[in-house]
């Protein structure tokens, strides 16, 4: 699936299942909230916490997807085309990191 078609099937999803979008506040509360999520996971799974008794073990993978549909939505409201979004960041990146990267010691 291309980013494009994401950013549609997101959109049929919610116009056919979700009534309506929510707001762009509300999607960008629940986008924090599930990358809260992620960090939960992540700190518990690779980092130095544990699970807590009777915390279930969430997987990963669906709270990333979770995030990304957050994304995609509110990308759709406010008229991101999120594949010439990435695009451009990509190429700013590139310009701004190309021998940045290469010339860090700490990454060798």
């Amino acid at each position: 699936m291309t980013i494009k078609e994401a950013q549609e099937t997101v959109d049929k999803w919610i116009k056919e299942n979700g009534v309506r979008y929510f707001s762009e506040l509300t999607n960008m509360a629940i986008l924090t909230e599930e990358v809260g999520e992620v960090a939960r996971i992540i700190s518990r799974k690779y980092g130095d916490q544990s699970f807590k008794q009777g915390e279930s073990d969430k997987e990963l993978g669906d709270e990333l997807a979770d995030v990304l549909w957050v994304l995609l939505c509110l990308a759709n409201q406010t008229g991101i085309d999120m594949t010439d979004a990435l695009l451009k960041n990509l190429e700013k990146k590139t310009k701004r990191d190309k021998n940045r990267h290469i010339n860090n010691p700490k990454l060798h």
